[in-house]
């Protein structure tokens, strides 16, 4: 587990941190955005959460969560959503010991909505007033500075305190949250979230957060072990699903990773595959267009000249059978080509988190481009916008640390614009700075050779 805060330099009480963070709040402007007086004292991690906040137009004078789901909505949602089989170890290591600690429990998704909440029952009442309720939005593009938002916003454990917040009217409480990862594909499925009062951030309280996610993570990958077995072990009809089968949608989150690879893997129900040049081609191309598309447009997305029916027909009956043997449920549909499961490709979890403006979990997950050596006109196309949208959120809004990681990407091999900004960001005597210069001109001089 990384380094979960920024934490206040050495010696600042409690108090001093509130002070200068309602400091800060009076310095923000009509934009919500700080003047250079009002940053001095903020945690960095908090001055930096304030300005995203700013940027993704969140307002700290709106006093409710907006909410994203009415109560029909959140309950599919919830039954079908991965994290639903870990509920269980949540409540007993953190929900049952908090009802009469002033403590609330709050479990999102992977874009900061949340989908339970539970606790001190008096907490709860109190935190409606703020939208702190199941079904509601606490992204930073939402709500601004939040421990869940925050945190997934970094993909890191978070702890935020008081006037910490973006928002005013979360000024009394404080919160730590722990980000969630598939224990297989290590995708971030969500945030768990302590809110209450001081006894919300104090260490243990992270430590607890922590271990219950550790531990909710053990027993995810344990069930979809013993349920990939009883897979194996019954056939299922496709006519019929099972009861295993619809529990196989609550466990495992389908994923395709595509970027950096010139052969996709594909997860579906626990199991794992390497694709075909061709098969990565045409799942990228189809989890890019979830409605499907005609035998015609599918031709088109996937040839550079003229493609063949004929051709098609042949690659959609053998990745037909590759897709069989990981589950019935998963084979294609045809007229139009169609995917009948939903799948996480890797680059759409990249899209997800740019347009959210957590470009640094973006970077993360970013490992290279999406199929690199593919011509497949819509393998190209998916390329170009996810490679050109992360490059353009990191020149406007990135750190050095997150530019000279992208600037290690081979794509970024001969980015003169990159590394310029890498230097316009280093302080004059930086370290770092010789490095920069140095690949400046490697690139000068490869360019001229």
């Amino acid at each position: 587990m990384r380094n979960p805060i920024h934490p206040p330099v050495p010696g600042d009480t409690a108090e001093l941190v509130q002070r200068r963070a309602l400091a800060g709040h009076e310095r923000l402007n009509h934009s919500g955005l700080l003047d250079d007086e009002g940053i001095v004292g903020l945690r960095r991690l908090v001055r930096e959460s304030w300005q995203r906040s700013a940027t993704l137009q969140a307002n700290p004078d709106v006093a409710e969560a907006p909410l994203a789901m009415d109560r029909d909505e959140l309950e599919e949602y919830r039954r079908q959503h991965p994290l639903a089989a870990i509920m269980p170890v949540i409540k007993k290591l953190l929900v049952q010991p908090s009802h009469d600690s002033g403590l609330l429990v709050a479990v999102g998704d992977d874009v900061g909505r949340l989908l339970w909440v539970d606790g001190d029952p008096v907490m709860q009442r109190r935190a409606e007033g703020m939208m702190f309720v199941a079904g509601a939005d606490w992204s930073e593009a939402s709500v601004g500075t939040s421990a869940p938002g925050t945190a997934l916003a970094l993909d890191r454990s978070i702890q935020i305190s008081g006037a910490e917040h973006f928002k005013r009217s979360v000024h009394p409480w404080s919160c730590t949250a722990v980000p969630f990862h598939d224990p297989d594909s290590g995708a971030v499925l969500g945030v768990v979230d302590i809110t209450g009062t001081e006894t919300a951030v104090a260490p243990h309280t992270l430590s607890l957060v922590e271990a219950t996610v550790a531990a909710a993570q053990a027993q995810l990958r344990i069930e979809r072990l013993q349920l990939a077995a009883a897979i194996r072990d019954k056939p299922r009809r496709r006519s019929a699903p099972s009861t295993s089968t619809q529990t196989t949608g609550a466990l495992y989150r389908n994923s395709l990773q595509l970027l950096g690879r010139d052969q996709a893997l594909l997860s579906i129900d626990g199991r794992t595959v390497s694709l075909s040049a061709r098969h990565s081609e045409i799942l990228a191309i189809l989890g890019n267009h979830p409605s499907g598309l005609s035998a015609d447009d599918l031709c088109a997305q996937l040839y550079p000249g003229d493609g063949s029916a004929v051709t098609l027909r042949a690659e959609m009956v053998r990745l037909r059978k590759v897709l069989h043997g990981l589950s019935p449920d998963a084979v294609p549909e045809s007229r139009p080509y169609r995917l009948p499961v939903e799948l996480l490709p890797d680059s759409g979890q990249v899209l997800s988190c740019l347009q959210r403006g957590a470009h640094r979990i973006a970077l993360e997950i970013y490992k290279g481009a999406v199929l690199p050596r593919s011509e497949a006109p819509g393998v190209v196309q998916l390329r170009e916008r996810v490679s050109h949208l992360l490059r353009e959120a990191l020149l406007s809004d990135g750190s050095v640390d997150s530019l000279l990681k992208y600037a290690e990407l081979p794509e970024a091999k001969y980015d003169v614009d990159l590394r310029l900004a890498v230097l316009k960001l280093l302080p004059p005597r930086s370290p770092k700075r010789a490095a920069v210069v140095a690949d400046l001109e490697r690139i000068e001089t490869d360019m001229t050779a």
